[in-house]
This record gives structure tokens, C-alpha cells and sequence, in this order.
């Protein structure tokens, strides 16, 4: 069974060739984040690539000497279109892009045995979130395996355990998949983002909400693991709609972080 990609010629090209020179060229723009330490986790955003490629590139960038190590990839990402309750995986066997599929880890996932953790295979049919991350992926690492994960109706402690699980060595990178603040002005935005930015990078779970980040759950089960294993968050990108593509007058806010 394949997840067939949703937004394909609507968040980022469908035509393979196309979509391979966008990303390598948005990497390529942010090559002065390539000589950044391989983190263990990173938060990315998820628009429609002329809005957030740019900030996400950044993210990625150092990933390109990190394709021998990294073999696992997990990612968290919020569910926008479908009702999950808590949060969905899928029985899937590869995720589709147009640059090809990627391998699910169908024997980790199913040793998972969370009360809050469901197949939800519609989940994955309607969403972008998680989607947009994988070409990235695909030109950077190449070769490795996916854990996907849909967020809706769930807590950050739920988040927090199934990231404890999984954790893994250098062989694991995790993803978490979030959006900043939502349509506001230019300003408005940037201080808002600044102050999420300063919660995240000091690991203030409290200093933020849903209307901050999309993806606010998720960031605050990273944050209490991160806190727990005492680690250093880096701020690699900070901008908005309207710095990349869009107009100033009603912006989103985009946030890439390296945690290390």
C-alpha cells in the first residue's frame, strides 16, 4: 500500500525534474548553514515551498554530510484536514513523492502499543504537513526510513512518550513539522515569532500556544525531552510569508531549529 502524494503541483512542483532543481537550488541558497552540526532533531516549517523552501532549506541544508549516519527519520506533523483523535500512523508499506518512494518502518511502528497511537490511513490522504518535508529529505540523505505521525486531539505528554521511545541514536533524526503565527501583519508577526523563537530556543514549553505555532503540541513534547536530556537549541532560520513570497499586510510566520 502507498501514500500518494497530496499536494504535488499545488505546495511544491509535480514534475520530478522540476521539483529536484527547486530544492537543490533552495539549498544551494542556504549553503552557509551546510558547515551546521548534524542535530538530532529539527523544526521545520510546512508551506507551499515559494513561502517557507527558503526557511526549510535552511533546516536541511547541514543534512547533505549526515547521509551515511542517518537511517530513521521520524516525523511529527499537525493534522490540518482529517479529525485524528490523539495520533495517527499508518500501515502503509512506502510514501510516494514524485521523486520517489520512500520505505516505511512498518517494524518499529508496530511495536508501538499506545493507547492514543491508531492507523488512520485517511489522515495521511488529506494532509500536506508531513508531505512537503520529504523531497528535502529525499535530495539530502537519499536512502533511509520514514515513522510518520499525525498530531490532532492529542497532549504534549503523549508526544513527549512515543519521543522517548523512539529516540534512537545518530542513526535517528526527528522532524517536527510546525508553522509559526498566522495572519497578521508584518510586525505583529515578527514579535510574536521572536517570542516563540525565545521560547523554543530556551526550552519554555509555557511560552507559547496553538495560536504561536500550528504544531504547539508537538514542540512542547520535544521541548520537555529536550529539557530532560539537557540539550542546546539553535535558531537556524526566522522569517515570514512576506520576506519570501507574499504580501506584508497578513503574513505566516516560518521558524526553522536545530536541536543538538
Amino acid at each position: 500500500m502507498l501514500i500518494h502524494p497530496n499536494v504535488a503541483g499545488k505546495f511544491y512542483p509535480a514534475n520530478p525534474d522540476i521539483l529536484r532543481q527547486d530544492v537543490l537550488n533552495m539549498l544551494s541558497n542556504a549553503k552557509e548553514k551546510e558547515k551546521l552540526p548534524i542535530p538530532k532533531a529539527i523544526i521545520s516549517p510546512h508551506a507551499g515551498y515559494i513561502y517557507s523552501g527558503p526557511i526549510a532549506a535552511s533546516a536541511y541544508a547541514c543534512l547533505t554530510k549526515a547521509k551515511q549516519q542517518i537511517k530513521r527519520v521520524i516525523i511529527f506533523a499537525p493534522s490540518h484536514q482529517y479529525p485524528v483523535d490523539s495520533i495517527a500512523t499508518t500501515n502503509a508499506d512506502f510514501y510516494l513523492t514524485p521523486l520517489g518512494p520512500i520505505e516505511i518502518d512498518h517494524k518499529t511502528i508496530s511495536s508501538l502499543s499506545f493507547p492514543y497511537l491508531n492507523i488512520v490511513e485517511e489522515a495521511f490522504n488529506y494532509e500536506h504537513a508531513l508531505e512537503v518535508h520529504l523531497p528535502f529529505l529525499q535530495l539530502t540523505l537519499e536512502e533511509f526510513s520514514l515513522i510518520p505521525f499525525l498530531v490532532g486531539n492529542a497532549t504534549p505528554l503523549q508526544v513527549e512518550e512515543i519521543l522517548d521511545k523512539l529516540w534512537g541514536g545518530p542513526e535517528t533524526l526527528i522532524i517536527i513539522s510546525s508553522d509559526l503565527s498566522h495572519y497578521h501583519p508584518y510586525q505583529s508577526a515578527n514579535n510574536i515569532d521572536k517570542k516563540t523563537a525565545l521560547a523554543i530556543t530556551t526550552l519554555c514549553p509555557d511560552g507559547f500556544t496553538s495560536k504561536s505555532a500550528c504544531g504547539s503540541t508537538i514542540i512542547k513534547g520535544l521541548l520537555t525531552v529536550a529539557s530532560k536530556r539537557k540539550m542546546h537549541v539553535l535558531q537556524v532560520d526566522l522569517r515570514n510569508s512576506g520576506d519570501t513570497a507574499g504580501s506584508k499586510d497578513s503574513v505566516v510566520g516560518y521558524g526553522s531549529f536545530h536541536f543538538k
